[in-house]
């Protein structure tokens, strides 16, 4: 019997990066899966994404604001699926009447509040307590995301399962021109949004303890939109001469990724952290955080740090600029360690769980 999958796909058109990178990854990966021919999809959003094979990919489109959504795209998937995958909302998995998988990114509104914005803080908070009841499987994003899932509910634990995500190939790929047309200098980079929760007001006062001769003539390069309570963030970068890139392409992503002396990652909390894998694959030595997820996805191919401490950022940094077989040694294990993971293992395992629903079986491991 063909399984007929639905999927929350709002995400693939509508968030650039984050839960949009997952869903658009995890979409290619299922087109190309061999264990997926025989399985239908219907993708529900607002706006259709991608040039998917119609014969397996239908788009139900519903044309409604939050929290209607949620309600009218459950409705239609409980008629026209055999089982859901939740991927950007606790709330839909509410209305659902097929089992439900729900992707579980992180816990920052239950475990780092302080740095987590609060309109979205407070609907993680209310939605959450009777999706997780609601939920057949709880697929996780790394193990520490898992391990707080389970630590703040652990009836959850019996349903939780982890299935890392990867970086895209096009990574790993060489880039022609590497670097930036707006950087004439070598750079630092830190890829992600500006607030509290990155990290970067500290990753700046750590670059402002390196002297002239520590920085080698390098500066440090910032991509990523603003966001919540970015005004301390943009004020230190002025400060301290940091470059501004706002968001880029993708394209323009792996080019800088690709020309970077050094990538630094000192979040304070992470379900995952994609960027480390991203610069990883095209190459950078990476510097990122000793906390969350973050020492999971890089294992010995990163510099750890304390992202509490500017100086032991600070240091990290002037031993990569400083130590050229340090920083070639981190480039090759990068590389190896980003080729471990790939999106056709998170969408196999991803089928395996939703077929497992499907069926009536457990997902989880305690």
């Amino acid at each position: 019997m063909t399984l007929t999958v639905g999927i929350d796909a709002r995400a693939a058109a509508e968030v650039p990066a984050g839960r949009g990178r997952y869903v658009r990854e995890l979409l290619r990966a299922l087109a190309g899966l061999e264990a997926a021919r025989e399985t239908r999809f219907v993708l529900y959003g607002r706006t259709a994404w991608g040039d998917l094979d119609p014969a397996r990919f239908r788009w139900r489109l519903v044309g409604l604001p939050d929290p209607v959504w949620h309600v009218a795209a459950a409705a239609r998937a409980s008629r026209e699926v055999d089982v859901f995958l939740s991927t950007n909302s606790y709330l839909t998995a509410w209305f659902t009447r097929c089992p439900t998988a729900i992707v579980v990114y992180d816990l920052v509104p239950f475990v780092d509040r302080e740095n987590a914005k609060t309109s979205s803080a407070r609907i993680e908070q209310a939605t959450i307590r009777p999706a997780l009841r609601r939920a057949a499987a709880l697929p996780c994003i790394s193990d520490a995301t898992r391990a707080d899932l389970v630590r703040l509910f652990p009836r959850t634990a019996s349903k939780a399962t982890t299935i890392p995500l990867a970086a895209d190939p096009g990574f790993a790929a060489p880039v022609a021109a590497p670097g930036h047309p707006s950087l004439e200098a070598p750079y630092v980079l830190a890829v992600g949004t500006l607030e509290p929760r990155k990290n970067l007001e500290r990753l700046i006062a750590a670059w402002s303890r390196l002297s002239a001769a520590d920085r080698r003539g390098h500066v440090l390069a910032l991509v990523g939109p603003t966001g919540w309570d970015a005004a301390p963030i943009l004020a230190a970068a002025r400060d301290q001469g940091a470059r501004l890139l706002g968001r880029v392409s993708e394209d323009e992503l792996r080019a800088l990724y690709a020309g970077a002396s050094a990538f630094a990652y000192p979040s304070l909390y992470e379900g995952f952290g994609l960027p480390v894998l991203e610069a990883m694959a095209a190459g950078a030595p990476v510097l990122t955080s000793s906390l969350s997820s973050l020492p999971e996805v890089a294992g010995d191919a990163a510099l750890l740090v304390d992202p509490h401490d500017p100086a032991a950022i600070a240091d990290g940094l002037r031993r990569l600029l400083a130590e050229p077989t340090l920083a070639e040694e981190l480039r090759t294990r990068g590389r190896a360690r980003a080729a471990a993971f790939s999106w056709e293992r998170t969408a196999s395992e991803t089928l395996a769980v939703l077929r497992g629903i499907a069926r009536g079986e457990g997902a989880g491991r305690a």
